[in-house]
């Protein structure tokens, strides 16, 4: 592999030859280097991202120069901007441009101005939010419902609030990072099992509970897993839970308002809505603003996590503009439009999809707003990411060690205003960038 990277160097005419050194590596190599010096460590990792923003292969924290919609136009960190088909951004049903949506923050911005008052523990909430707890509710049938100022601190924050140090966490290895950080800050008992095995799961909730009948499981699994857009078998899972005196925490953050059944994603899929313990999810994907939020059967439970939760109980809650924001989303989700738009971004999920295994790419799971596009080799995929970039095609890169070494993947992030000949276009783009990818690294077969 070193001797192909080397042979990177060989740059079409007119470009610049390749250093090696963009194509090698991961963030993984710079977590835990040995040393004194903190600083020192940060260097040696930013010398690293560097050579790959100079050489155009370090395709993250990009800028968006407008609102998100089917076309952007995104800045990298070298200053290049690209403009093209967007599959970057977390759109799912297309809202951000909706003029109830707008509206709706222009009318909280008139009522509240523009602030975040404190937590939710204290003087913070408006009473919309409260409204919004109760809109959700009803979306998910679920009565209780706590808001988060961001998805992430969500997941975190309501396994940190439940789970003490004695308690157990019984998790898919491939959940999201919240969750496994929540996990980490709460308990050293933390299980992990092989991606959507039920009976890898059955074995360690009957393996804990045998070993330790006094305190607590919480089972954690993903509605929609981002990395490889598969669902588990949420009804197995809950059972499975009651059977070992388990809560189970569905985390629908990718799937909730763009998928199913009055837009009740997996859990409505699945026949299972309203009959989980625990749910928990982020506003990002669906509902055109950040935030969280926590949902159960239980009062006690709720107001147990506003004081035990701490990114819940020590930041400050949604601001009234966000409330707003998500409160528009939700009623339109809610309604026949959401279904329409959902209808819109299944059509589109499914061109895409075809229009990609039509060129020989590989495309990963099943129909979700996630479409995972496997490329392969790390080195490989790097190149092809900068090749889309210049030939018009925005989506994201993922690299180990967010995913398996050299199974590097695009997530492209489809939305309800893409339309088939823009799935088709992009699909060819893919086609021709990881070609050409595979013949400036030296690896074509």
């Amino acid at each position: 592999m070193d001797e192909l990277l080397e042979r990177a160097v060989d740059a079409a005419p007119g470009e610049e030859a390749m250093d090696g050194t963009a194509l090698r590596g991961s963030s993984f190599d710079y977590l835990a280097l040995p040393g004194t010096d903190l600083a020192a460590k940060a260097q040696a990792f930013h010398q690293w991202a560097q050579t790959r923003v100079h050489h155009g292969v370090f395709p993250y924290a990009k800028r968006l120069g407008g609102r998100p919609g089917a076309t952007a136009e995104l800045t990298l960190l070298d200053g290049q901007r690209h403009a093209g088909l967007n599959f970057s951004s977390q759109e799912y049903l297309s809202l951000a441009r909706h003029p109830q949506v707008a509206a709706a923050a222009q009318a909280a911005m008139a009522r509240y101005g523009v602030h975040s008052a404190g937590s939710t523990a204290l003087a913070g909430n408006v009473e919309e939010a409260v409204a919004l707890e109760a809109e959700l509710g009803e979306l998910l049938r679920m009565p209780e419902v706590l808001l988060f100022p961001t998805g992430w601190a969500a997941g975190f924050g309501a396994i940190k609030g439940l789970v003490r140090e004695t308690d157990h966490v019984v998790m898919d290895q491939l959940a999201h990072n919240c969750l496994h950080e929540g996990a980490r800050a709460a308990t050293p008992n933390i299980h992990l099992h092989r991606h959507l095995d039920m009976e890898h799961v059955a074995r360690l909730l009957q393996r804990v509970r045998q070993r330790d009948p006094h305190n607590g499981i919480l089972l954690v699994t993903e509605g929609c897993f981002s990395m490889d857009a598969d669902a588990p078998d949420l009804r197995r899972l809950q059972a499975l839970a009651r059977e070992h005196g388990a809560l189970l925490m569905v985390d629908v953050a990718h799937d909730l308002g763009c998928m199913g059944p009055g837009g009740g994603g997996q859990l409505a899929l699945q026949g299972v809505l309203g009959q989980v313990d625990l749910v928990m999810g982020s506003f990002s994907k669906t509902f055109a603003s950040n935030g969280g939020f926590v949902a159960c059967h239980d009062r006690a439970i709720k107001e147990y996590l506003r004081f035990y939760a701490a990114p819940n109980t020590f930041s400050n809650a949604l601001s009234p503009v966000q409330v707003a924001i998500i409160r528009a989303c939700v009623g339109i989700v809610r309604s026949c439009e959401g279904q329409q738009r959902r209808d819109r971004l299944m059509h589109a999920i499914l061109g895409l999809r075809s229009a990609l295994t039509e060129q020989g790419i590989t495309v990963l799971g099943q129909p979700s707003p996630i479409v995972p596009v496997l490329l392969g080799q790390d080195a490989v995929a790097r190149v092809a990411c900068r090749e889309m970039s210049q030939a018009g095609l925005l989506a994201n890169l993922v690299e180990y060690p967010a995913v398996s070494l050299n199974s590097a993947r695009l997530r492209m992030q489809v939305m309800a205003d893409h339309t088939p000949a823009l799935c088709q276009t992009a699909a060819r783009i893919v086609a021709d960038s990881l070609q050409r990818a595979r013949l400036l690294t030296g690896t074509l077969n």
